[in-house]
């Protein structure tokens, strides 16, 4: 019976209960749920637990986009239900199976139904016309659902257009387990209520009534006190029956460890790179001049969580892979956007985005990556970005917006047509710097003025052409920043790469020793004998296929790792880099 019963839908709080930016405390079956609307009207239904503490979510902030635990400040997505920001570790992107448990959410009849495991869909109810409808406050009662059912089959009140006046023609129209619908007749007015039971626990329940007609002003609020008060007595006497009766064993839920419920996972494509999601180009257009953005949408399911620096591997119809940064700001799960700008020089990728992807074209994308995350406990965040390189900073930068903390994000472009996604741009307001048509020599004059002087505790974040991230991070390095403060993010490797030194590779966790020729990388002959390495851009840009090294000497060629990590010689891009050493010795 009890799984009959959660296979059901039930009310579990009413439309009138999820204001924006609140939290509502929901429970049904024994369970507790956080439920909250977000600012895009999307209702969230999770598990009422932080899964670091196990803190009620109820107790939460919503700000809107996400919701943050009070405890430790854990930060959790709209819709996914991913940990999105975890304040202890500001420096790491947590992993996607950090996400909370969800439940399905469907409004109908100003109510919000759910369940653990609903089949089917919200009944249709006969003369609840959507959108003229009258939900009552919800009436909480400690008694059994079907002991509260008995006793609204004799429930009588006035017809909304009545009210005043004694007495009305009662009728009962339908009864069922969790559900009584009545009608109400006095003179030549009418009225329909349907009330819902929704079952708390073994013991306790709420009466979410709802009327028909939509009444506004000084005759709503009668109708509202004229069923509250009804409703009251019924509850006072359902409760008494209740305390006469012998108390069921309350209902115990049961907790699943939570998991991340990835997408089943393909084959290796011939680039070794996995492509687990596919999505159609929902939307295309002209974010600025020679660039292209893409609204990519799921084909079915959601979209996994990501953080802001973020990015996917793209799989192309020619069948070249390029990696794009999504911009989308916090909260916004419904879709990816990206920017792909027409290279002059390009090989066949952003002319195939660009000349070919059209809208309505499905595509395979890989699953979200941060090796760029965003701290967001600095004093203050500076952004600097050129050209393109505007898109992983565009995602931090409305993140921290949302969020009120301070940031500048200096914008370097060739003009005012070169500023992509102007209307995102528009919003950050007073935090949006231009910096337009500057000469190389007036750049590095105004890298030295932004960089200039550091305070402890302020990061910046650089993205942009390869010329112009060198000199920022040189101007840094001259104005005392540290490693730690300075995050940057190559969109290719300018470096020329020298892969004529052959070595030994020892995998220390796989036992196994091979050999690097000339002219193949490290990641290639792993793969040859069925070690799978994480990649992206296989280039030594984006960290993906990072290792530690145990022993030797690394021969970094990447432009990833910055100077102090390269110097530590404790970790090793496996795409591009190589051994100065004849042996290395990798923790695989």
């Amino acid at each position: 019976m009890l799984q009959d019963t959660r296979s059901r839908w039930h009310p579990i709080a009413a439309a009138h209960d999820l204001p924006y930016r609140h939290v509502f405390h929901g429970q049904l079956l024994g369970r507790e749920f956080a439920v909250w609307r977000a600012d895009d009207g999307y209702v969230n239904i999770w598990e009422n637990r932080c899964l670091h503490r196990g803190v009620r979510l109820s107790i939460g902030i919503n700000d809107g986009r996400e919701l943050k635990c009070q405890y430790h400040g854990w930060r959790y997505s709209n819709r996914t239900a991913g940990c999105t920001y975890i304040p202890a570790h500001p420096a790491d992107a947590p992993a996607r199976t950090i996400t909370n448990r969800t439940f399905p959410a469907v409004e109908r009849y100003g109510l919000v139904w759910s369940s653990e495991e609903p089949q089917g869909e919200v009944p249709d109810v006969a003369g609840l016309p959507e959108g003229q409808l009258l939900a009552l406050r919800g009436i909480p009662v400690n008694a059994p659902a079907d002991k509260v059912v008995e006793r609204l089959k004799a429930y009588r009140f006035r017809p909304s257009g009545a009210v005043e006046g004694n007495g009305a023609e009662m009728m009962v129209e339908a009864v069922q387990d969790f559900a009584v619908a009545l009608r109400s007749r006095a003179g030549s007015e009418e009225t329909h209520g349907v009330f819902f039971v929704q079952p708390v626990d073994s013991n306790r329940s709420v009466i979410r009534g709802v009327l028909d007609g939509d009444i506004e002003g000084a005759a709503r609020i009668a109708v509202l006190r004229h069923h509250n008060e009804r409703l009251g007595k019924l509850r006072d006497a359902a409760e008494r029956e209740a305390a006469n009766a012998a108390v069921p064993a309350p209902i115990e839920p049961v907790y699943e460890k939570v998991s991340a419920e990835l997408a089943e996972m393909p084959e290796l494509t011939t680039h070794g790179r996995k492509a687990a999601l596919r999505v159609t180009v929902a939307r295309k257009w002209q974010a600025a001049d020679g660039i292209a953005g893409f609204e990519l949408r799921p084909i079915k399911g959601l979209l996994p969580t990501f953080q802001p620096g973020a990015h996917i591997d793209v799989h192309m119809p020619n069948g070249e892979v390029r990696q794009y940064s999504i911009i989308n700001g916090p909260g916004e799960t419904d879709s990816f956007t990206i920017g792909v700008k027409l290279e002059r020089d390009s090989k066949g990728g952003s002319k195939c985005m660009h000349e070919s992807v059209r809208e309505g074209d499905v595509l395979a994308i890989s699953e979200p990556r941060n090796n760029f995350p965003l701290r967001r406990d600095a004093i203050k965040t500076l952004f600097v970005a050129g050209g393109i390189g505007i898109t992983p900073l565009l995602a931090m930068a409305q993140a921290l917006k949302n969020q009120e903390l301070a940031h500048e994000l200096h914008y370097f472009a060739q003009g005012e047509d070169h500023l992509a996604f102007s209307d995102r741009l528009q919003r950050l307001g007073g935090s949006l710097v231009p910096h337009l048509g500057l000469t190389p020599e007036q750049t590095g004059a105004k890298l030295r003025e932004l960089l200039s002087p550091y305070r402890n505790g302020m990061h910046v974040y650089i993205c942009g052409p390869g010329p112009m991230l060198e000199a920022a991070r040189k101007v840094a390095a001259e104005q005392g920043w540290p490693d730690g403060a300075v995050h940057f993010e190559y969109f290719k490797n300018t470096n020329k790469i020298d892969d004529s030194s052959s070595f030994e590779v020892a995998l220390a966790r796989s036992c196994v020793t091979l050999k690097v020729p000339a002219g193949k990388t490290i990641m290639q002959v792993m793969r040859e004998n069925g070690i799978d390495v994480p990649s992206s851009c296989e280039q030594g840009a984006c960290g993906t296929c990072v290792a530690t090294v145990i022993e030797g000497e690394p021969d970094h060629q990447d432009v990833y790792l910055n100077d102090a990590e390269k110097r530590a010689g404790t970790k090793i891009m496996t795409c591009v880099s190589r051994a100065k050493s004849a042996r290395l010795v990798l923790d695989i």
